[in-house]
């Protein structure tokens, strides 16, 4: 279903791209704004609406439609598991819980070495 849908947005981007290429722009751009144009040029006039205008709208809407759609269906498969959920399989049992062992008890402190002697100095190089 995803690939069909994925399918049908491909083609309504192509149909998409043609219509918007096909029409007509409402000319002059900033070429008209240096002077002598009517406000019906720099306010945009009301155009009469063609197939071209109509197939941009609907075109536009069901490609907005179908992008929403495979969002929603693409998230559900980027939610955060657990990596230890997926290793216990069908016929795999769950592992025995590790018992506990007991630390040695220290009964006798442990003696401390006696402190090393001191390091004799060693010669210098100076003359006195």
């Amino acid at each position: 279903m995803y690939t069909f849908f994925v399918a049908i947005l491909i083609l309504d981007s192509l149909i998409l791209a043609t219509a918007v290429l096909l029409q007509a722009g409402q000319g002059g751009g900033l070429a008209t704004l240096g002077g002598g144009a009517g406000t019906e040029t720099i306010m945009g006039g009301r155009q009469a609406t063609t197939l071209l205008t109509k197939v941009t709208w609907w075109t536009a809407g069901i490609f907005l439609f179908l992008a929403l759609m495979l969002t929603f269906m693409s998230s559900g498969g980027t939610q955060v598991r657990s990596v230890l959920q997926g290793q216990q399989g069908a016929g795999q049992q769950a592992p025995a819980p590790v018992q506990q062992t007991p630390l040695p008890i220290e009964t006798q402190p442990t003696p401390t070495p006696p402190p090393a002697p001191p390091a004799a100095k060693p010669p210098t190089n100076r003359r006195p």
